[in-house]
């Protein structure tokens, strides 16, 4: 069902003087804590107090209708219209009532100081956007068709140049207000959610917006359950008397019940706050195209805005004096590792080293937020995993990093064991949960492409006898020393069969037995391998002595067994 516009226009209906009475009648007869304001701050053109310095929507205008009275003092004259309906005043569409509460339950247990109730989120919905339009959403909680704000030029409320390229709301000369909870895009850049774990941060999706406004109210270590912290909390989204005592009639209303509706079948509230013209009924600010809304650029180089708090104008005019009821309170940004959407590779090479050498490529990354821009000053934890001994320098498994200006973090030397293989280099934020990169650096064995023999002095021996002198081996690789290269030995039966022979010279094994292949052989610290003693059986002739190494080395020794000359 779709939802229906203009129900009525309380405000539009009555002068601004009853409206004021309205207020004042619901502040005494709904909600205890609606501000009591001098009359010269309700009774302006807009009716709003002047905008502050920050806001959650640049005070973007809002909806102004209030639920139905419940005084028995009720305003001069009845509004044009009709009179309201408490029980519609009440509805809540279903999928942005379960936005409101989720982002309640999500921020128990991230900010359980704070006492967020659904109710609060409930009531600026209701005067940011009329619950999404009167529950106009799809099944994943993201608003058919954009909301959109009135650009914000300095005409009636904050001046605020474009911070987004347009990114979120479609204007490249202004930001608008965005979405169901109405967030101009610098705001939106830093405090924005995913409050449907789907991956994306879409100031256009109920979930999202919810758990965004949710975090932006609790923000400063406010506890909402106190008078004081809640009013703060609400003018710091919108910096206006009347914006409070609306938003706390509100929440009042909820507190004593609500009624869930189906989607799209909500009421839209028939009056802003800059519009006062009797008999006007505004509708929603249209999309700037019939496109859905423009993803924000991966890129902060063409975002003018980048990770910058929300710094709304005043038009002109000059700084608002905190308006009775605890004040305007600026919430503190998020900090660096909070502003972290992502983490991201910033060009590392392949990860391969020889054991026993530093790996010649290190690991870098970069922190971005949800602009994509970097955000420095944050901490990465590099660990390495897996069945290795490779380490950072001093031996250590893990190494935390600070990010630089441009939000990179660079690892340090990892220098490869002996052990071979694959393991990972984990990187990860420090105090996030987001998920993390995982490189895979591989270490293979030590090489050697030339062997050469250490003498060139025959080598001779007489059947049944033992070799006088043993052999000697010195391995380079690239014409520098292998040391620590794995080797084998093997009694060939020719050059161009390399299996074992059955007969002629051998080696002994610990027990003494005939042995003749020997393998983890290994060179030293100086690259050479001496082969243990050999011996002769009964055969007589030339036998051939052939060593290989990693990397492909290869030396062939001839033996002769032959007895004496007479």
């Amino acid at each position: 069902m779709a939802a229906v516009f203009g129900r009525r226009l309380r405000r539009g209906a009555v002068t601004t003087a009853v409206a004021a009475a309205a207020v004042a009648a619901l502040a005494a007869s709904q909600a205890p804590g609606v501000t009591d304001v001098p009359r010269d701050e309700r009774a302006g053109a807009s009716g709003a107090t002047p905008p502050a310095e920050d806001s959650a929507t640049g005070n973007s205008p809002y909806y102004t209708d209030l639920p139905e009275l419940k005084s028995p003092v009720p305003p001069t004259g009845p509004p044009d219209g009709g009179t309201g309906d408490a029980e519609t005043d009440s509805e809540i569409p279903a999928t942005v009532l379960d936005a409101y509460k989720k982002a309640e339950a999500s921020l128990a247990t991230s900010k359980p100081g704070c006492n967020l109730p659904w109710e609060l989120l409930a009531a600026i919905g209701k005067v940011e956007s009329g619950q999404a339009r009167g529950g106009r959403v799809d099944a994943n909680g993201t608003t058919v068709g954009d909301i959109l704000g009135p650009p914000l030029n300095g005409n009636g409320f904050a001046k605020i140049t474009d911070t987004d390229n347009g990114a979120y709301d479609g204007d490249r000369t202004h930001d608008r207000a965005v979405g169901p909870m109405q967030f101009i895009p610098s705001t939106w850049d830093t405090w924005g959610q995913d409050g449907n774990a789907d991956g994306k941060t879409d100031p256009n999706n109920i979930y999202d917006a919810a758990l965004a406004a949710g975090s932006y109210l609790c923000a400063n270590d406010r506890d909402l359950s106190v008078e004081a912290d809640l009013h703060k909390a609400i003018l710091s989204y919108n910096h206006s008397t009347e914006y409070l005592n609306t938003v706390l009639t509100w929440l009042a209303h909820y507190r004593d019940g609500i009624r869930e509706i189906p989607d799209g079948s909500g009421v839209l509230p028939g009056d802003r706050s800059d519009n006062n013209s009797p008999g006007t009924s505004p509708t929603p600010t249209p999309p700037v195209s019939g496109s859905p809304s423009p993803k924000p650029p991966k890129s902060g180089d063409d975002k003018p805005g980048g990770d910058k708090p929300s710094e709304p104008g005043n038009g002109g005019g000059s700084p608002t004096t905190p308006p009775t009821g605890g004040g305007s309170e600026t919430p503190k940004p998020p900090s660096p590792t909070e502003r972290v959407a992502s983490l991201e590779d910033a060009g590392t090479g392949k990860l391969a080293a020889t054991a026993g050498d530093a790996f010649a490529e290190r690991v870098e990354v970069r922190t971005e937020s949800r602009s994509g821009s970097a955000v420095a000053k944050v901490k990465v934890r590099f660990a390495i995993v897996g069945d290795t001994d490779a380490r950072f320098p001093g031996g250590a498994t893990s190494a935390t990093v600070t990010t630089s200006a441009s939000g990179k973090a660079t690892a340090p030397v990892v220098k490869a064991g002996e052990k071979t293989g694959e393991f990972k280099v984990r990187a990860t934020v420090v105090g996030r949960s987001l998920p993390a990169l995982a490189y895979t650096a591989t270490v293979t064995a030590r090489q050697a492409d030339a062997l050469v023999r250490t003498s060139d002095k025959a080598l001779i021996c007489e059947p049944g006898k033992e070799f006088a002198d043993q052999v000697e081996i010195k391995a380079t690789y690239k014409g520098e020393t292998a040391d620590r290269v794995a080797a084998t030995a093997t009694m060939v039966k020719s050059a161009a069969d390399a299996t074992a022979n059955d007969k002629g010279p051998y080696f002994k094994d610990a027990d003494g037995k005939p042995v003749r292949a020997l393998k983890a052989l290994k060179t030293d610290a100086n690259g050479v391998l001496k082969l243990p003693k050999m011996y002769a059986d009964d055969a007589a002739g030339t036998f051939l002595l052939r060593v290989t190494t990693a990397g492909g080395a290869t030396l062939t020794v001839e033996l002769k067994v032959a007895a004496p000359a007479a």
